[in-house]
């Protein structure tokens, strides 16, 4: 899903964060909001992170104009106590909530050691690495999920209890970019040959996969107040259907936290120095592949293939803009 395409264009990162901001800013979403969505959306871009990159704004500008989605959201702090906190995201995109939560809870787990935030009430909250990454950055070590409604029936297939089931865990360290590992459980699983073949071949990794799924529905989705029922939606706004969870602590509630992240360091050097997995050219760590994408196509500009432009051009088209090429 996120290998850099081989037939692309390369196009400055500045200039894709410009028409992101300029598409939020053109459905009504306020010019704050849309810097920090252009942002976030071509950081993963420059990441390689290509699903979860401006390629989105396709999606999230309609969602807004057509009034799926609040365009202009206040984000109310609902609940707190010294170690928790839920947010809701007020119809809008979950990125707003999910952020601003993240932010408290690193502010929490910092002055107690271990903090927990919700989001809820808002749509698609991105890639749950964003989230992880803005912790590893200060030190702390974290997880995040998400969960969104399903809508489950008698006589569904089974991994459909899983539904997009993303996490990402991260954890710091002092010399050697950061272990983020971000992924949807069902990703490369949605495919029935290919959930099949699996089952067949490794039931386990299957049955791996949908139960990591269905603790992301549990914990993201559920927990954030999300009804099993799709006939009874909890919040006003139709795309308002995800919540998100964030948990964040100190490594040096457990050991001295410089020695801690040095010695992730050499871990992950040692890794390096590993055989490959066959197929492979080379053994990267979580985080690895896209801290090396990062700064490369910051100097390149970002590999953005067939369907990335078809995706930026239609939406441009909708909206009267000019596309950045």
């Amino acid at each position: 899903m996120n290998t850099p395409p081989e037939e692309h264009i390369n196009v400055d990162h500045q200039k894709l964060h410009a028409f992101v901001s300029t598409a939020a800013q053109t459905v009504g979403l306020p010019a704050e909001k849309s810097e920090l969505l252009a942002e976030l959306l071509t950081t993963n871009d420059l990441r390689g992170i290509f699903s979860h990159g401006t390629q989105q704004i396709a999606t999230y500008a309609i969602l807004m104009r057509d009034g799926q989605l609040n365009r202009d959201p206040q984000i109310e702090l609902i609940k707190e106590t010294p170690v928790s906190a839920l947010v809701d995201g007020d119809g809008g995109l979950g990125y707003f909530p999910a952020y601003q939560g993240t932010l408290l809870a690193l502010d929490k787990a910092e002055a107690t050691g271990v903090a927990v935030i919700m989001s809820r009430n808002h749509g698609h909250f991105g890639a749950a690495g964003i989230y992880a990454r803005l912790a590893v950055e200060r030190g702390l070590a974290v997880y995040v999920t998400s969960g969104h409604q399903l809508r489950l029936e008698p006589g569904d297939e089974l991994n459909n209890a899983a539904g997009g089931s993303p996490m990402a865990f991260g954890v710091p360290t002092n010399e050697e970019p950061p272990l983020v590992l971000d992924f949807g459980t069902m990703h490369d699983l949605y495919r029935d040959e290919m959930r099949d073949r699996i089952a067949e071949c490794a039931p386990g990794l299957l049955l791996r996969s949908i139960g990591m799924g269905e603790i992301c529905q549990a914990w993201g989705g559920l927990l954030s107040g999300l009804s099993i029922d799709h006939k009874k939606p909890r919040w006003t706004w139709p795309g308002a259907n995800q919540g998100s969870l964030v948990i964040v602590f100190r490594p040096d509630l457990f050991t001295d936290g410089e020695q801690f992240k040095a010695e992730v360091d050499e871990y992950i050097r040692r890794v390096r120095k590993l055989q490959p997995v066959k197929g492979f050219a080379a053994t990267h760590v979580p985080g690895g592949i896209e801290a090396e994408r990062e700064g490369r196509f910051r100097e390149t500009g970002v590999p953005v293939g067939g369907w990335h432009r078809e995706r930026l051009e239609g939406v441009a088209k909708e909206l009267g803009m000019e596309v950045p090429w």
